[in-house]
């Protein structure tokens, strides 16, 4: 941006006014950012992290740039893979190999269904159902084709609802790790409708039955599968999304933390912001803008600023802290797959500490081209509750390789000796994972209904829309869409946009 002008004050004290501040630049702020810009609004983006996407980053291990949070989108709705082709990645998407998952029980490891809906078997007696339900659990969730409408019509849970139509052993054994992976949640403690948006409808289509339900869905998402990936790993979204944003003339400001958003005496907005990692108030600076975009979970605590928003004492979900341990090792044995694309760890598991582990190198056939022959990429998460470690389930600091390591060996089924660790990394997630409990809903509800009677302010992000680039992505455009839906854009300062340093 050599034609840049010079860079401006920050300061309190004759900063610039922008269109458009938007406080969080994880992939919902920086897409609602775009829309905001090629509308002709003049953004700025600040963010505490010391660089943008949030939890979709990358990182090098071992000589490979891969993926340091999320790995995979799923299709459904097809607005992440239209935003994919806008930013002219639409060809380098790519689907999972068709290996399947498993799941690690306490009774014994089993394939998960190849055909399902978060654990839900669409056929309650194919082959990979039995194997993991055994021949009664398989015959009991079977008789939810037969049951009648009214089992399972007062379930409040996703959880109960399972429970009532395909018995406890579908509940426990595929949609309890399911569920946990995907929510970081038990799903006793999740509404239907929230973890699985169309299923009411279709099981009430379907004659109360969930296995039908599930299969309609299936059958009427678009060909393909349920998820995909970028070549190369999904953080180049984020890659694209800031060279877009940077290329329209926005700006993104890291390692700088919004501490309070206040309203002038002309109706004008004020974001004060600080170096993150500071306590000195001496270091605040102020944004002034027309309109504010929260796309950060700190969105209620902001709004309490404005006199004119009401937002009470609600609290919305802290999220899950995860921990991800990526390990490459050279294994030839694991060139066959042995677990799939990776495996789900059930509820009363005691002999490993991980609640998932992702073979990336038989998930995503770019990687294992990428790699050398023989070998291969594991990432463990963990974030499982266990009184033998700490609160979140992770080991501690000075264990937590070798537990990967072996937690990794008795998933995967194959012996990894130390010496065949080539690199490893540690990423820890914080408020990224937020959990979709009825409490955290009711909050989200009311902080959406206070903004709404508020021009110039709008929020978004997995805090407000739930996991996933697939809830994330619209929900981001359609707040970009309501604040372009306000008054025109203000005047801009006699200085212009600060240039990107």
């Amino acid at each position: 941006m050599s034609d840049a002008p010079p860079t401006p004050d920050l300061g309190a004290d004759g900063g610039p006014t922008w269109d458009v501040v938007v406080v969080g630049a994880g992939v919902a702020g920086l897409v609602a950012a775009r829309d905001l810009l090629r509308a002709g609004l003049r953004v700025v983006l600040v963010d505490g992290r010391d660089a943008p996407g949030g939890a979709v980053r990358g990182h090098d291990v071992a000589g490979l740039r891969l993926d340091a949070g999320a790995e995979s989108f799923a299709t459904r709705g097809g607005a992440v893979a239209a935003l994919l082709g806008e930013l002219g990645l639409g060809d380098d998407v790519v689907t999972p190999e068709p290996r399947g998952a498993w799941v690690h029980l306490t009774s014994g490891d089993g394939p998960l269904p190849r055909t399902g809906l978060l654990g839900v078997p669409a056929d309650p007696l194919a082959v990979d159902v039995r194997r993991t339900l055994g021949t009664r659990g398989a015959l009991r969730a079977a008789l939810d084709l037969v049951l009648p409408a009214r089992v399972g019509a007062r379930a409040t849970t996703f959880g109960a609802l399972v429970r009532a139509r395909m018995g406890d052993a579908v509940a426990d054994r595929l949609v309890h790790p399911v569920v946990g992976g995907v929510h970081a949640a038990d799903p006793d403690d999740l509404a239907t409708d929230t973890v699985a948006p169309g299923l009411t409808a279709a099981r009430a289509a379907a004659g109360g039955s969930l296995a039908r339900a599930v299969r309609a869905l299936r059958a009427s998402a678009p060909a393909g599968s349920a998820v995909q990936g970028l070549a190369g790993g999904i953080h180049r979204l984020v890659d694209a999304l800031v060279a877009d944003v940077t290329g329209h003339g926005g700006v993104v400001l890291t390692r700088t933390r919004a501490t309070a958003l206040t309203r002038d005496d002309g109706g004008g907005l004020s974001v004060v912001t600080e170096p993150a990692g500071t306590t000195t108030t001496g270091d605040a600076r102020t944004l002034r803008t027309a309109r504010v975009l929260l796309a950060t979970p700190q969105a209620p605590a902001l709004l309490a600023g404005l006199d004119d928003v009401d937002v009470g004492t609600v609290a919305v979900d802290d999220g899950v802290p995860v921990t991800l341990v990526t390990l490459v090792l050279d294994a030839p044995a694991l060139d066959a797959a042995p677990r799939g694309t990776g495996v789900l760890v059930g509820p009363g598991v005691t002999d490993v500490t991980a609640k998932a582990l992702t073979h990336a190198t038989a998930k995503w056939g770019w990687l294992a081209r990428t790699a050398p022959a023989g070998r291969h990429v594991v990432r463990l998460s963990f974030g499982r509750a266990s009184a033998a470690h700490a609160a979140d389930g992770t080991p501690p600091a000075d264990a937590l390789l070798d537990v990967a390591l072996a937690d990794a060996a008795t998933l995967l089924g194959v012996p990894l000796p130390a010496d065949a660790l080539v690199g490893h990394a540690v990423v820890r997630w914080t408020q990224s994972l937020p959990r979709p409990s009825a409490a955290h809903r009711e909050a989200v509800a009311a902080v959406r209904a206070a903004v709404a009677q508020v021009p110039g302010v709008a929020v978004c992000g997995a805090w407000a829309a739930g996991t996933g680039l697939a809830s994330v992505v619209p929900d981001a455009r359609a707040a970009a869409a309501a604040l372009l839906d306000d008054a025109g854009p203000v005047t801009a300062g006699p200085d212009g946009p600060p240039e990107q340093n």
